[in-house]
């Protein structure tokens, strides 16, 4: 089960949204979403999280691409939401079946073999190995007074942590 949560920068502060994902099967839908809830193209964050598995952040501010932390891609390249995330931080393409995240086994090799190139000690490509553990932009809240040490030690239900770092427990618990 996912639980997603808007939170977008105003002058008065931050609004807060929960906010459903069914019509969302791409980044650029995710990012579409995010910036209809902008108020002068200032920041939104984008929080979706799994149920004790992973959470991931997606920041979108005016124009700019779309910055994103996720905390465990592993896991998360295992659910539809995450895989669109884990796609975009490592490469993955979503219309090549070869490059499908669902199809790594838990330790990173497709059908549960070990990849022969692994062996031999050299590097596999981009987008065949899903590692466990945050990938993605680990600064993304720095700015906003969240560390990147602080992002790193976050676990499962996160956004209750990154909502009081930015002041926005109380607007965030309306949502919840």
């Amino acid at each position: 089960m996912y639980f997603a949560a808007l939170l977008a920068r105003t002058q008065d502060g931050w609004e807060a949204s929960d906010t459903e994902l069914d019509d969302v099967e791409t980044l650029s839908d995710l990012t579409d979403l995010a910036r209809e809830a902008s108020v002068d193209e200032d920041t939104v964050l984008v929080y979706i999280e799994q149920e004790d598995a992973w959470f991931g952040i997606v920041r979108v501010e005016g124009e700019e691409d779309p910055r994103i932390f996720v905390s465990d891609a592993a896991a998360a390249a295992r659910s539809s939401y995450g895989e669109i995330l884990t796609n975009e931080l490592l490469g993955g393409e979503d219309d090549d079946p070869a490059d499908d995240l669902d199809t790594l086994d838990l330790d990173g090799t497709e059908d549960g073999e070990p990849d022969e190139d692994d062996e031999e000690g050299e590097a596999a490509p981009v987008g065949e190995l899903v590692p466990a553990g945050p990938v993605g932009d680990r600064y993304i809240l720095t700015d906003l007074g969240l560390s990147e040490k602080e992002l790193l030690v976050l676990d499962t239900d996160a956004l209750a942590e990154i909502a009081d770092s930015l002041g926005a427990a109380e607007v965030l618990e309306t949502v919840r």
